[in-house]
């Protein structure tokens, strides 16, 4: 399990979008039976949920602006998750984990570029990354 950098969600291939909603998913289906103990992404315990409404919300936009299908239910399903009938309704644009922070964007940087190396990603895919991110990596 992974959430990728919140940076990278709009690079990301298709087929490793789609993954980041089912990671979502399983998530949040852990989270709320109480088995969420993933070393790599336990830490979202650690914040208020809107935090992680907010992740998968920017997930879900980028799928829908790639016209890539998803099921509604499990949008909404995450939502009812997140929100508690006492939690007035805040805006949850640009709320990130401590977690995404420079350092975890290189470390993803390098696990997509060895997908790369390695061709799961193609030469497409990994300029559209490479174009993006090249300055922020090594700056």
């Amino acid at each position: 399990m992974r959430l990728w950098h919140y940076k990278l969600i709009p690079v990301l291939p298709n087929q490793m979008l789609v993954s980041q909603w089912r990671e979502c998913i399983a998530i949040k289906k852990q989270w709320e039976k109480g088995t969420l103990k993933h070393r790599l992404v336990s830490y979202v315990k650690d914040y208020d949920k809107l935090v992680f409404l907010s992740y998968t919300i920017q997930v879900t936009n980028e799928m829908q602006m790639r016209n890539i299908k998803f099921q509604k239910k499990y949008k909404d399903e995450i939502a009812k998750f997140c929100f508690t009938p006492t939690k007035v309704q805040e805006k949850n644009e640009n709320q990130y984990y401590e977690e995404h922070n420079d350092r975890y964007l290189k470390q993803c940087y390098y696990n997509l570029q060895e997908k790369y190396d390695r061709g799961i990603i193609n030469e497409e895919e990994w300029q559209k990354i490479e174009n993006l991110f090249k300055e922020e990596i090594w700056n």
